[in-house]
C-alpha cells in the first residue's frame, strides 16, 4: 500500500505528547507500519519544508534534530508537472491552499495511493474527490 502523509500527520510523529495533537497514537501506528515495510510513502517535494516550518516555530531547539531524523527516513518524493496541474485544479475546486492539495494530487497520481491527513477541514472539503482518509480512521487494511 502506498500513502501520502501530509504535514498534519508528520507533526504528530515529532510532538506526540502535545495536547493539541489528537490521534497521535494513530500517527505513531502509521509510522510503525512504514518502519515495518507494510506501507510505502510517496511525498510531494515540499513536505519537509512544511514540517520544518512548523517544527522551527514550535520547538526551535529541537527542529534541527527532528528534520535530520525525517531526512534519514529517505521518503520518496513525486514531482511531476501533471501533479501540480491537478493540485491547482483541486485548490480552485475546493477553495483550498495548493500546499495542501499537492499532497492529495500526489495520492491521486499513484494507482494505489491515498492521502492520510489529520486536517479535518481539508478532509471534509475533499472526501468526495476520493482517496483521502482521516488519520483517526487509519487502518492498514483500509
Amino acid at each position: 500500500m502506498r500513502v501520502v502523509i501530509d504535514a498534519s500527520v508528520v507533526v504528530k510523529w515529532i510532538f506526540p505528547e502535545r495536547d493539541a495533537e489528537p490521534h497521535s497514537d494513530r500517527a505513531l501506528e502509521l509510522l510503525g507500519d512504514i518502519q515495518a515495510g507494510r506501507v510505502e510513502v510517496v511525498q510531494p517535494v515540499h513536505w519537509l519544508a512544511e514540517v520544518a516550518a512548523v517544527t522551527a516555530r514550535l520547538a526551535p531547539d529541537f527542529s534541527r534534530e527532528a528534520i535530520g531524523l525525517l531526512c534519514a527516513m529517505e521518503l520518496a518524493t513525486h514531482d511531476e508537472p501533471e501533479t501540480y496541474f491537478r493540485a491547482c485544479d483541486l485548490a480552485a475546486d475546493l477553495e483550498h491552499h495548493v500546499f495542501d492539495t499537492l499532497y492529495h494530487a500526489v495520492a491521486l497520481s499513484l494507482a494505489d495511493g491515498r492521502l492520510v491527513t489529520a486536517d479535518e477541514r481539508y478532509w471534509r472539503k475533499a472526501r468526495h474527490v476520493g482517496r483521502v482518509e482521516r488519520l483517526r480512521d487509519y487502518r492498514i487494511t483500509a
